[in-house]
């Protein structure tokens, strides 16, 4: 990339930044409050600058501040449309449909699919700043809001333009919410509100505003990019941006009118009219005066919290005001979750910003709820006229005001990765593992290799200052954001003694990058919950209390002495047969299981059920040695059913008369963990399983493509090694591999393993096979990764390095899809999930064996209702309900509780692309789980320890594994002989060496 310019400019802007941070010292040696000096916004993006030649559009906050398009005017009174079913040009993959709709008394325009793209000719009356406005319904897809790109006569005019957002609206399926049998309150299912919107392009991550679109006067293309999920179209059109007049202008516009001095009217914030993300919800607060009252119990009585933070996410509450006139507006909120930071919110009435001040209108921070009206700087509450009736008050996270924060430190961290690059380039280091691989006695000489490199690295530590004072003057204190930005300040100051040592110090690069993206992710987030909203005649006094310490001790007394009294046991069936079902999962889980256990499996079998919530597998155990088990364990370890199988504590289903046909419903290659000498003692619920994560835009600006294959990968290497970059292979451990987890922190050794052929175990189960030749084959592959490849042996954030493209690809399991959904929106079209590469036979075929983590259901042997467990597992483990489940909770609380269900018709059912299920289920096929026998726990850590002789102590692979070999058969036949198991016994192994289904 071109950096000259850049850093001859920041050379420049190092020195006042530096002065900036001086000025901040005298507060050390005061005692008044302290005051932090404000820096001015345009100082960021002098520190930014222009971007790069080759770095594609420029981000939206330098194009509209380039020369071409500030000196353009505002269009003003200009407009310009075209029906959507009137368009120029589309592309085969898009799936289009033309067709009348009741509600628009029009045709419209059905994109039923993300993909391809369509456009459309408008004409723009004059040279001008414009919005284009798009007049949109969704259609049946997700729960996640519709993307489309935009480009204007062939191009992105801006980079944010890949992926503008359209919204989808949502509220709660029912109120009051049900409580279940203890009196706490469940929470509903979402339902979409279907109405179609008119929206001027907007993104509050950049600007409070619509976005601006330049256009010189003439016929434009203006082309929608399918990015995810589909979306009808009425029309499209070019409209003159919208004045908004300053308080002042609006005041003085308003009529002369009183409204009665006593009248105030009070909204819960939980019972709001629609948002735009199934991800808001409220949250259950117990504290003295919170509206309304949980009274020891779980209602959800206020809304938000860290699950309203996102730029965008909007909720909208109708109020009713009896007469015409002004009204102020008062909150209680908390916004303390970041420390001493404020949070922003853009306010609207009636789907306009009646004045300027509500633009990105700051929410300072509080370390308790209060109360306050929206007013100005000195605290004069806003008054906004609002005729008789209702009226729609809605709030939209905003980060716009901390967006220059954010570029400006993703442009460090990239500046960092380029020193880091270079010094790794001059040492020949390209170890990722906290391994140095250069002589530490050598003197390096690094002014030789680069002159500008101390310069450089001073540049980038008083940038960071820079952005930290901005902080500090923006909020007036001292965040823990801040904190850690200084704390890069004090790493840099340390490099910087001396330079000629970087290359040993390699290692400080990432753990500064590191530092810096992960609070730049906290800088970003804007979260506050809200009790409620009252609206007021401007001289009422509503007297709504908050509590001071006598209140909050009082309330606490009151509480303990409830929970002596709450009816624990109301929800246990009294009638004879019901099952008892343990559950280990959070509580929204339970909450929905036993909603649906009340509306569908009672009725349709007649057998009550008592549903309890457990914290972990420890309490199963303990009930086990009590002799107090439940019928039925949902939601636990997948080594846990064999375990108590080997106990006689677990129930063998394969004697169930219809158990073949239950069996189906699965892969077979993760029963193998259900199966212990040659019978089966568990369901699996759900899956976790890894998936290859690729930036495709990383890769294809270094000329690379997606690995198929291990040989792929290494061959690939090179070139993301001299670009300060690596490879990404799991832990163990990331596949919540049941006890597994707790024993081994290595890399994943199973899918070597299986992809080469090995197995763990001989046949009858009594012994292991680690030395095989196609296990040694494995073992020397895997360790050879990590000593001889440098692939890194310890990424504790895969997502952060993958988001900021240190790591642009490598394996992850699903919850990274999750991730990169919820938390990276930025980056959507620009990866992609695939299978993990393999190994390829000689017939082309690639195996990409892996083993799956399961969350297991059981039945326990010492239970007296064995069929009636065994019809609940049919029924809770069978298509319609897994998909319902699964649809339901992902409504009720968010993509983020995606429900991975086991049963593979269920998996189909959940909300992923055509792409995303191609990949997953060709992933699927290849599932094939470890079983379980007698003293199988010492394995991984056996595994561990010939690792680190490898690895560490430089041992031969062949002689550490020989070691672990014996090591294991040790503590295998110990095992068999506490289990009465003679050496001719046997224990009976499924093989499955076919992967499931057809490609």
């Amino acid at each position: 990339m071109k950096k000259s310019g850049r850093i001859a400019r920041r050379l420049a802007v190092a020195g006042a930044a530096a002065a900036c941070a001086a000025a901040l010292v005298w507060r050390f040696a005061s005692t008044e409050p302290a005051a932090y000096p404000v820096v001015a916004e345009e100082r960021l993006y002098d520190l930014i600058g222009a971007p790069a030649d080759d770095e594609g559009p420029a981000p939206y906050l330098q194009w509209i501040r380039g020369e071409a398009v500030r000196s353009m005017p505002m269009a003003e009174g200009a407009a310009s449309a075209v029906l959507a079913t009137d368009y120029s040009a589309a592309s085969e993959e898009a799936t289009l449909r033309i067709r009348y709709d009741e509600a628009k008394q029009a045709n419209v325009l059905d994109w039923n699919n993300p993909e391809g793209w369509v456009e459309w000719k408008v004409e723009a009356p004059e040279d001008g700043w414009y919005d284009i406005v798009v007049d949109y319904a969704g259609l049946p897809g997700s729960y996640s809001n519709i993307v489309r790109g935009i480009q204007i006569d062939g191009e992105y005019p801006f980079r944010e333009a890949r992926r503008i957002g359209f919204e989808r609206m949502w509220r709660d399926g029912k109120f009051p919410y049900d409580r279940n049998a203890i009196d706490n309150e469940i929470r509903p299912v979402q339902t979409e509100v279907s109405k179609w919107t008119s929206k001027r392009l907007a993104d509050h991550s950049l600007s409070p505003e619509p976005l601006r679109f330049a256009l010189a006067e003439g016929e434009h293309t203006i082309r929608l990019v399918g990015v995810k999920e589909p979306l009808s179209i009425h029309r499209i059109a070019l409209a003159s941006p919208e004045p908004i007049p300053t308080y002042s202008e609006y005041a003085a516009r308003l009529p002369k009118s009183e409204t009665s001095s006593a009248w105030h009217s009070r909204v819960e914030a939980e019972r709001f009219a629609y948002k735009t993300s199934t991800r808001t919800r409220p949250i259950s607060i117990s504290e003295p005066h919170v509206s309304p009252d949980p009274e020891g119990r779980i209602v959800y009585n206020v809304l938000g919290g860290t699950n309203w933070q996102d730029p965008g996410d909007s909720v909208a509450w109708e109020v009713d005001v009896p007469e015409t006139g002004a009204y102020a507006i008062d909150i209680k909120s908390f916004r303390g979750y970041n420390g001493s930071a404020s949070v922003y919110r853009t306010i609207k009435i009636d789907g306009g910003v009646p004045f300027r001040e509500l633009l990105r209108y700051e929410f300072e921070a509080n370390s308790a709820m209060d109360i306050a009206p929206l007013a100005d700087e000195q605290g004069n509450p806003y008054l906004f006229y609002l005729t008789e009736g209702k009226h729609l008050l809605e709030m939209t996270v905003d980060n716009s005001t901390i967006r220059p924060v954010i570029f400006a430190l993703n442009r460090l961290s990239g500046d960092i990765s380029e020193i880091e690059r270079k010094v790794r380039a001059v040492s020949g280091n390209y170890g990722y593992g906290g391994v140095v691989n250069v002589d530490p006695s050598r003197v390096w000489e690094m002014d030789k290799y680069d002159p500008e490199m101390e310069s450089k690295l001073i540049a980038i530590r008083d940038e960071i200052a820079l952005v930290s004072a901005y902080l500090k003057g923006l909020y007036q204190g001292e965040t823990d954001s801040t904190t850690a930005l200084d704390d890069a300040v004090s790493r840099l100051n340390g490099l910087l003694r001396d330079v000629d040592n970087l290359p040993n110090d390699v290692a400080a690069f990432a753990e500064i990058k590191s530092n810096l993206n992960t609070w730049t992710k906290t800088i970003e987030n804007q979260p506050m919950h809200l009790d409620f909203i009252v609206v007021r005649a401007p001289g009422a006094d509503p007297e709504y209390r908050l509590p001071d310490t006598w209140d909050k001790v009082r309330y606490a007394g009151v509480n303990f002495a409830r929970s002596f009294f709450q009816p624990y046991d109301a929800g246990v069936a009294e009638e004879e047969g019901a099952l008892t079902v343990w559950v280990q999962r959070g509580r929204d889980y339970v909450d929905l299981l036993e909603s649906m256990i009340a509306q569908e499996f009672t009725p349709r079998t007649g057998i009550p059920v008592n549903v309890n919530l457990v914290a972990n597998q420890n309490v199963l155990l303990m009930s086990a040695a009590a002799g107090q088990q439940p019928d039925v364990a949902l939601g636990f370890g997948m080594e846990v059913p064999a375990d108590f199988a080997m106990r006689g504590a677990a129930l063998d289903l394969t004697d169930f008369e219809n158990f073949e046909d239950v069996f189906r419903r699965f892969n077979p290659g993760v029963m193998r963990s259900y199966t212990v000498d040659g019978k089966v003692y568990a369901l699996p619920e759900t899956v976790t399983y890894n998936m290859l994560f690729v930036r495709t835009d990383i890769l294809e600006e270094l000329g690379l493509a997606p690995p198929n294959t291990w040989e792929d990968v290494l061959a690939m290497l090179p070139t993301l090694q001299e670009n300060a970059m690596t490879f990404m292979f799991p832990k163990l451990s990331t596949l919540d591999q049941g006890a597994m987890t707790f024993m081994s922190r290595k890399p994943d050794f199973i899918t070597p393993y299986y992809q080469h052929g090995a197995d763990f175990y001989a046949a009858d189960g009594l012994r292991p096979t680690l030395n095989s030749e196609e296990g040694y084959a494995a073992f020397k592959q895997w360790t050879d990764w990590f000593a001889k490849y440098d692939l890194p042996r310890d990424v504790p954030e895969f997502f952060n390095h993958f988001r900021f493209g240190s790591i642009p690809v490598g394996v992850g399991d699903i919850s990274m899809y999750i991730q990169l959904t919820v938390a990276a929106p930025e980056l959507a079209g620009q990866w992609k999930m695939l299978p993990i590469p393999g190994i390829e036979s000689p017939d082309g075929t690639i195996a990409r064996w892996t083993s799956q983590g399961l969350a297991s259901a059981m039945i326990l042997s010492a239970g007296e209702r064995k069929e009636e467990a065994w019809k609940f597992l049919e029924w809770w483990t069978s298509d319609d309900v897994q998909s319902r489940y699964a649809n339901d909770i992902e409504s009720l609380a968010g993509v983020e509780y995606r429900w991975h269900s086991a049963n593979l018709n269920a998996m189909r059912s959940v909300p992923w692309t055509e792409e995303e299920l191609l990949a997953i289920t060709e992933q699927w096929r290849w599932a094939k789980n470890m079983p379980f026998v007698p003293g199988y726990y010492m394995l991984p850590r056996e595994m561990d320890f010939a690792w680190n002789r490898t690895l560490l102590e430089g041992d031969p692979p062949r002689e550490a594994l020989e070691e672990a070999q014996m090591s294991l058969m040790r503590e295998m036949r110990r095992k068999q002989v506490e289990f009465g198991i003679e050496p001719g016994d046997g224990w009976k192994i499924e093989t499955y060496d076919e992967p499931y289904g057809k490609e």
